[in-house]
């Protein structure tokens, strides 16, 4: 089974006020996020909380799980990715790691990642747009302690770089892998 863990946990400082809640469509960021990785067949998802956590959680109710990241303040995505890795520990064959500020990734980018990986069984799977790696990117459970067992100052990019060898990248059709909003100036430059 894939589990989505979608990074929800910053403080939204460079905006202004918590962005997983601002508008997008219909909805919101975070809920749009929500939906795209539904939508793309992942059933199973768990929102990484931190800012925000009361808005967020009664926001998405009990659609999905959520868990809170006690470190958010550090502004670390390591810190989120090992709580969502431990939360799913029991359960998980591998996780899609997805970013809460990218509400424009096309659903067609998500279902790819997963479909690329239960093809191939490969342990990292990152899609790729013009030769620059982006999110949603899924890593297998047989890699998960060592993820966990990472300290700051290292990164998930350490991560990635470390297995450069092993990272099977999927090209896709759009730079919205590589998007995020962490302005108003990105939120009203991506906004639909």
């Amino acid at each position: 089974m894939i589990t989505a863990i979608i990074l929800a946990a910053g403080e939204s400082k460079r905006m202004g006020q918590p962005k997983m809640l601002m508008p997008w469509g219909k909805s919101t960021v975070l809920q749009t996020v929500i939906s795209t990785v539904q939508a793309a067949g992942v059933a199973d998802i768990l929102v990484v909380t931190g800012g925000s956590r009361q808005q967020i959680e009664m926001l998405i109710g009990k659609s999905v799980q959520t868990v809170f990241n006690e470190e958010y303040e550090k502004g670390e995505m390591l810190s989120s990715i090992q709580v969502g890795l431990k939360a799913k520990m029991r359960e998980a064959s591998a996780a899609l790691i997805c970013l809460g500020d990218q509400p424009q990734v096309k659903e067609r980018s998500v279902r790819r990642v997963c479909d690329t990986f239960l093809a191939s069984k490969s342990n990292i799977v990152v899609p790729s747009y013009e030769m620059h790696r982006g999110h949603p990117w899924l890593i297998a459970r047989s890699l998960w302690d060592e993820l966990l067992a990472m300290k700051s100052p290292q990164t998930p990019r350490d991560f990635l770089k470390k297995h450069a060898r092993k990272v099977n990248y999927v090209e896709v059709d759009t730079p919205s892998i590589l998007e995020d909003i962490d302005t108003p100036e990105d939120y009203l430059k991506f906004k639909s």
